[in-house]
Parts: structure tokens; sequence; C-alpha cells
């Protein structure tokens, strides 16, 4: 799942009395919009793009920073990964790149792991962070210019198989951050004492998973009813659901809503991370599908088609008839 985010930071000095680069909090968003509705991409960067376009696939943030894909897989067969980042501002752009980890909740949100206070909750999430190595860890970048981020499993040949995530932050650094006045020095350098700056620093990030040994994954689609459609869905109408997931691995992939052959619903990159057994989902109705193909007394067909592990495979179907 791809986050947006605006991260807290210590009190820095800046050229103001004194400067504080404070990242504000907000909250993340549950693998929607545009994970919802960009095309799957692949599991490692592709090469440098060349023109001013970020490449298919790429992720922007409210930042000038594009990141792709959106989701690294490193298994036994592939332990190399790929970051690539692509400034599209045009000017030059310096980033750092640090690893986070997050706890998915059962209605798909992402929060710190670091705000979780239940030890036994904590418990649930695998890091991965201590078993991959990465390099660079802070790039300058031209306008329209590219950098990949090489990603290498450090495991140790007695780690537990299961699945390991971590989440990989892109965070733009401030031109006028660093360095400056010292708070000491600072005082009496304006004419009503020291002041205070917010400076935002914007970034995106992106989940990286590590599979070791084998893993396992079974998947049900559970209680579903129409309700209304989230706030901002071009449609009044859509169709709640639960995914239920048992085993090691995490489900990834799309749901799919049909009346016959006619697909009056989807949602693109759903994620079920092992930390919860289940996610609550709200589909909307294609604003463009005929009402009475989801009337009282009409049978849907709800699918959850992976876009992981075996891109294509049904991992869970059901029928649905419209009270």
């Amino acid at each position: 799942m791809v986050a947006i985010f605006l991260r807290k930071r210590a009190l820095r000095h800046s050229l103001l009395a004194l400067g504080a680069t404070f990242i504000l909090p907000s909250s993340l968003p549950a693998q929607v919009a545009p994970l919802g509705t960009a095309p799957a991409a692949p599991k490692s960067a592709e090469a440098a793009p060349t023109g001013a376009q970020p490449p298919a696939g790429a992720v922007g943030g409210m930042g000038d920073v594009n990141i792709y894909p959106k989701r690294i897989v490193i298994d036994d067969r592939q332990r190399l990964g790929s970051i690539g980042l692509f400034n599209r501002a045009a000017a030059t752009g310096e980033y750092e790149i640090s690893v986070a980890d997050m706890m998915m909740t059962p209605d798909g949100r992402l929060i710190e792991l670091s705000t979780v206070t239940d030890p036994a909750e904590r418990a649930k999430v695998h890091p991965a962070a201590p078993l991959l190595r990465w390099s660079p860890r802070r790039v300058t970048l031209a306008g329209n210019e590219a950098q990949t981020v090489r990603v290498m499993v450090n495991a140790r040949p007695d780690t537990p198989a299961g699945e390991y995530r971590s989440h990989f932050m892109i965070i733009s650094v401030p031109t006028d951050v660093d360095g400056g006045l010292s708070i000491q020095d600072a005082a009496g350098q304006t004419p009503n004492g020291i002041g205070v700056r917010i400076v935002p620093r914007f970034g995106i990030s992106i989940p990286v998973i590590l599979r070791i040994g084998e893993t396992t994954l079974d998947v049900a689609l559970d209680t579903p009813k129409i309700a209304p459609a989230p706030t901002g869905a071009l449609s009044s109408k859509a169709l709640a659901i639960t995914i239920r997931r048992s085993g090691t691995r995490s489900a990834f992939g799309d749901i799919s809503i049909a009346n016959g052959r006619t697909v009056i619903a989807e949602m693109k990159g759903l994620g079920v991370y092992t930390e919860v057994g289940q996610r609550s989902v709200t589909v909307p109705m294609d604003a463009k599908a005929d009402p009475r193909l989801y009337a009282s007394g009409q049978k849907l067909t709800i699918t959850y088609t992976d876009d992981d592990a075996a891109p294509g495979k049904v991992l869970a179907r059901t029928d649905f008839i419209v009270p």
C-alpha cells in the first residue's frame, strides 16, 4: 500500500531567530485514491526515465518526487530489489531515504508502530528493516532526473520463515533548514524576541515486503451489503464487504463486483497485511452503472483477484443477493 505523510521531527535551527521543522501528522490513506486507479506496477524499479514525465506506475506525493514501483516484494527467488525516485519538478531537490514500521488497522488505515502501546498488538508486526540494506540513503536530483535505490537482503540463514514488512520513506529536505543561527545567537536578532517558523517536509512511502521460506495464504469474502458510498464518490451507493485473511502471507489484489458479465464496481490495490485477520472495505458503484443492476433481488458476484504472488488468480469469490 502507498502512504502519503507528514512526519514530526525535532527543533532545528534556521535563518530566523528559531527554526522549528515540524512534520505535521496526517491520516494515511487506506489504499484507495492513487492506488485504486493506476495499473499494477512491476516488483522492481524500471530504467530511469529520460523525459519530464514520471514512469508508468509511479506514485506521486504532495511534494515534487515520484516513487516507483508502488510496492516491492523480495523472496527467495529474487533477493534484490530497487526503488526508483523521479524529481518531476524543474528545480533541484534533495531527499532522504529511510525506513518506518507501520501497522494496518482492520479498516485499512496505516498507523506508525511506535504509537501502538499494546505489546500484543505490536508483536503482530514483523519488521523487515533489520533484514535489509539499502543504498544510497540520501540523494540530490536535478529537475526531471531519476535515481535508483538498491535494496538487498541481509537476513541470517536461520531467520524464521514468514513475511516481514517495512515501509521505505522518501522525504524531501528543505533547502534552507540545515545550519543557521543557534537559539542563543538568535535571541535579540528580531525586534520582538525569538520567532518560530513551520517548515513542512513532504514525503511518500511504499511497502517493502520480504518473504523467507514457504508462506501460506487463505482468503474469504464475508458480510456483503449495500451501503452509502464514501464521501467524494461519484456514486451514492457502494458495496461494503469484509476481506478475511489467514496464513503467513499478506493478501494484495483487486475487488470487482459484477451482475452477470457486467462489472458495476471495482477497486484495485487492496492489501490485507499479516497483522490483521480481516479488513473492511467499501467499494463505490460505478457512476455510469445502471442502478437497476444492484437493485433489490439482483444477484451480484464479488471477486478478489491476486496481484501479488500469482497475478490473475482468484483468491476468493462470493455471490450476494441484494435484499
